[in-house]
């Protein structure tokens, strides 16, 4: 089930292991019109720069251009909240994964722009739909 689990986030826990649920999102995400720009490995840069040990966590970022397009030609600045952000990382249990994807509303909002809302419903729609397709693939 795919909850608003902070006023930026919209998140599922899913019965997939680490990797499959990070296959699985950019299949998903994939359907929807995003390809997955950048990834970085939480984990790793943590255990390296640090030296601190934390759960498998990865940030995507996602982006649907035809959709990004729309977004800075109404708001070129908007670009510094572009791409879509998506984490998945190890849940508390055995074999669970937790995948929460920025709410684009939320952030778009910040623009103060009129004309970006309905853009953010469609971008927090197809969201929904792909976070929810994920969550349906309970291993």
């Amino acid at each position: 089930m795919v909850e608003q689990t902070t006023r930026y986030g919209l998140s599922t826990t899913v019965g997939l292991p680490f990797g499959e649920a990070v296959a699985r999102v950019r299949e998903e995400w994939a359907k929807e019109g995003f390809s997955i720009l950048a990834e970085i490995d939480v984990r790793g840069t943590m255990k390296n720069k640090l030296d601190v040990d934390i759960r498998p966590y990865v940030i995507l970022g996602a982006c649907n251009p035809p959709l990004a397009h729309r977004a800075l030609s109404a708001e070129p600045d908007i670009g510094v909240l572009l791409p879509c952000n998506v984490v998945v990382y190890t849940a508390g249990e055995t074999g669970k994964s937790t995948i929460t994807a920025m709410d684009p509303e939320a952030a778009l909002a910040l623009a103060d722009n009129d004309a970006l809302a309905p853009l953010a419903r469609e971008v927090k729609d197809r969201l929904r739909r792909a976070l929810t397709r994920v969550g349906e693939a309970n291993g």
